[in-house]
């Protein structure tokens, strides 16, 4: 599954936790009484999006709006969202940095992690990245293996030794923990979700996940 199995609160801001919610559209929280429901653009926090208490990690120089998106390619739900997502990116202003960080929820996630990672190393992230959704949720194919992994991409047409190579290496290997560490600082819970200047975390809501994303940009904007 794609949607982390715990409860999280969140001292700062965060009073108790709504009921499980579908997966990829994971519910934050309700605030208790008396706290002060911070607005954005007329959003709710603790539904809409949270604040993090502490920021998280980002790798956008100054002056950028760092837009992070978390997925899984065995979620469903990323699958559907990843068309808007591409549509968005094309249409982003220049201002916004977006990099893709595929979760880890438990160590099952690990080869898809290293999958996109070494995709990317290639530069066949335009190439590929939407095909394998499409294999996994169309085809049915079970990508969850290093072997069915590289059995797929060498009938993409990439070289067997030149993409295992990669898929083993460190730099790929790394990039595969730190993905994991990021989506601990951003208190993922599910996916798809967006992390926002190292500040905000937006859960999966379809569609309008994009417009709260837009909403909290231009906050980020503000300094």
């Amino acid at each position: 599954m794609d949607r982390r199995t715990f409860s999280r609160l969140t001292t700062t801001s965060l009073a108790s936790v709504a009921g499980a919610a579908a997966v990829g559209v994971p519910t934050l929280a309700l605030l208790g009484p008396g706290q002060a429901v911070a607005q954005v653009a007329g959003l709710r926090e603790g539904t809409d999006f949270l604040r993090l208490p502490q920021p998280a990690p980002v790798e956008a120089p100054a002056g950028q709006v760092e837009v992070v998106e978390f997925f899984a390619y065995s979620c469903v739900h990323c699958f559907n969202f990843e068309p808007m997502f591409e549509d968005w990116i094309q249409k982003k202003p220049a201002h916004v940095t977006v990099r893709r960080t595929p979760v880890a929820f438990n160590a099952g996630f690990e080869p898809m992690q290293r999958l996109y990672y070494t995709l990317e190393a290639l530069n066949l992230v335009g190439d590929l990245h939407a095909k394998v959704f499409k294999a996994i949720h169309v085809d049915r194919q079970r990508l969850t293996t290093a072997d069915a992994i590289t059995a797929w991409v060498v009938k993409q047409g990439v070289d067997q030794k030149r993409f295992t190579d990669m898929y083993n290496s460190f730099g790929v290997v790394g990039k595969a923990r730190r993905a994991t560490t990021l989506q601990d600082a951003y208190r993922v819970e599910g996916t798809p979700a967006l992390g926002i200047a190292g500040r905000y975390y937006v859960p999966g809501q379809a569609a309008r996940t994009l417009l709260v994303a837009n909403a909290l940009i231009a906050e980020a904007r503000k300094g």
